[in-house]
């Protein structure tokens, strides 16, 4: 016991990681596979869970030197409540995705590299929360576009392999991005540990390429979260890419992009941290009022949820643009509801386009296609209400933090724009809820049995239950908080003496 705690960090990567290479050799028996990956991703949100519990008992940051090489030399995996808290939110998300995709009737999850290159996905995520070396985050972010590009490239629908394509060229320019800060930091610095080089930066802001490197890694972020302007390739690829792999991909894997902005703040660039976050607040205030107005007047429900997603992360940039505690914590505990919201949204977006003969998810199609199905209209509802931050579901709490934080840095302007961003919500998501489940259809439909909805269910579960009973999550986003603003917390973790 005493050596699986030692490696408890490294647990939520690698067990996904062997499970990928066992499904894959599981592939002649479709149901073998589909209960091993279900399993091997089960056991991983079960250590996650483990390991946030273990760090937020402890009290300090659990680290894992691989190799035995200790840091600033070696790989080391930092688990800091940061860190362990998207962990256990993005593989709880990753673990519905699998069970919506076990009950769905697209043809991609009967493909046999489906269930390989879906834990690859959540070891890509899991490892980038958790790295604490800047190349390590390169290398997983790599992992992920490369799962991702070719589940949407082999998925249903005929647009997929032009999405993928966007999807990877887009990412290519990202990654060439952070690799050019990446080497702008080492040549500066002469390390990539991201403790040592929050403390070497901190120790000497003045290499002439840091302002480069701090540009070039806002840029890819921006990328990775789809911030405006950086968005333009989000809704095509959302839209495309299978419902089991489009829920992650517009929750979950977004914020890694979240994640780099929240490391950037409070332990890269500390003192660098006011203007990057004047620049994502401009960019998350341009964000909530673009992706909102582009939902309202969108023609599909998936490319719908898609802008809304932008619209989203603007709302959680503002709080990490604001930068206090208080903005920290609804800054988190809007990452953590999104993610449930939206993937449960998707879900019920692509088991009402597989009841219809087109298998489309264009409200053309699906008007009216939702009269004869009511348990996924109320479920539809309730996550509609819950994204527009309407108690009492976890997104009232929510947006009810991000106010609070606002009132106390007397952000007025933006406030209003939160205030018509919630409003712009509202509007599109009652305005598909009206197309699809109560608006007469335009002629007769041919309906089918559709993808089951025991992953929305669950998902929407917790929305409700995190509304009523809040109070566990905003105080681990708290104390989180507290830890993003004690950036010697993590350095010391990592460092110790040195």
């Amino acid at each position: 016991m005493e050596i699986l705690f030692e490696h408890l960090p490294l647990l939520p990567i690698l067990i996904p990681l062997a499970g990928a290479a066992v499904a894959l050799l599981l592939r002649p028996n479709g149901r073998l596979q589909v209960g091993w990956a279900l399993a091997t991703m089960g056991t991983a949100l079960a250590s996650s869970g483990w390991l946030l519990t273990s760090v937020w008992q402890r009290g300090a940051p659990l680290t894992f030197a691989s190799g035995g090489w200790l840091p600033p030399f070696g790989i080391v995996l930092v688990a800091d409540l940061l860190a362990a808290m998207l962990v256990l939110m993005s593989q709880l998300v990753l673990f519905s995705g699998l069970l919506y995709a076990a009950g769905a009737g697209d043809r991609v999850v009967r493909t046999p590299g489906f269930y390989s290159l879906f834990l690859l996905l959540a070891t890509g995520l899991s490892g980038a929360f958790l790295t604490g070396d800047l190349f390590n985050l390169f290398v997983f972010a790599e992992l992920l576009v490369i799962s991702g590009t070719i589940l949407t490239a082999i998925g249903d629908d005929r647009y997929g392999v032009e999405a993928a394509y966007k999807y990877f060229y887009i990412s290519l320019l990202a990654s060439a991005f952070m690799l050019l800060a990446i080497g702008s930091l080492y040549v500066s610095y002469g390390t990539l540990n991201m403790a040592d080089l929050a403390a070497r930066v901190g120790a000497d802001p003045s290499a002439p390429l840091l302002p480069a490197a701090i540009g070039l890694l806002l840029a890819t972020f921006m990328i990775k979260s789809a911030v405006f302007p950086f968005h333009f390739w989000q809704p095509d690829f959302h839209t495309a890419a299978p419902t089991a792999v489009s829920a992650m991909l517009s929750s979950v894997v977004v914020k890694l992009g979240v994640y780099g902005f929240l490391r950037m703040t409070t332990l890269l660039f500390v003192q660098q941290a006011e203007l990057i976050q004047w620049v994502l607040l401009l960019l998350g205030s341009a964000g909530v009022l673009v992706g909102g107005l582009s939902a309202v007047g969108t023609h599909n429900v998936k490319r719908m949820l898609a802008y809304s997603t932008l619209a989203q992360v603007g709302f959680i940039l503002i709080g990490v643009g604001w930068g206090t505690p208080l903005a920290l914590a609804a800054a988190l505990v809007f990452t953590v509801n999104h993610s449930l919201i939206k993937a449960a949204l998707l879900m019920l977006a692509g088991a009402m386009a597989s009841r219809i003969q087109e298998k489309s998810a264009a409200f053309s199609a699906l008007t009216g296609a939702g009269r004869s199905f009511p348990l996924p209209g109320a479920l539809f509802f309730a996550g509609a209400l819950a994204l527009a931050g309407i108690p009492p579901t976890n997104g009232f709490v929510s947006k009810l933090l991000l106010f609070r934080s606002g009132i106390a840095v007397q952000g007025w302007v933006i406030l209003a724009l939160i205030a018509a961003g919630g409003l712009l919500t509202l509007i599109y998501t009652m305005r598909a809820f009206q197309r699809i489940w109560w608006q007469e259809p335009a002629g007769p439909l041919a309906l089918k049995a559709g993808d089951r909805l025991l992953a929305p269910a669950l998902l929407l579960g917790l929305v409700l239950l995190l509304g009523l009973w809040a109070s566990p999550l905003v105080q681990l986003a708290q104390e989180t908080a507290g830890w993003l603003q004690t950036p010697a917390v993590y350095i010391g973790a990592v460092l110790g003496g040195q």
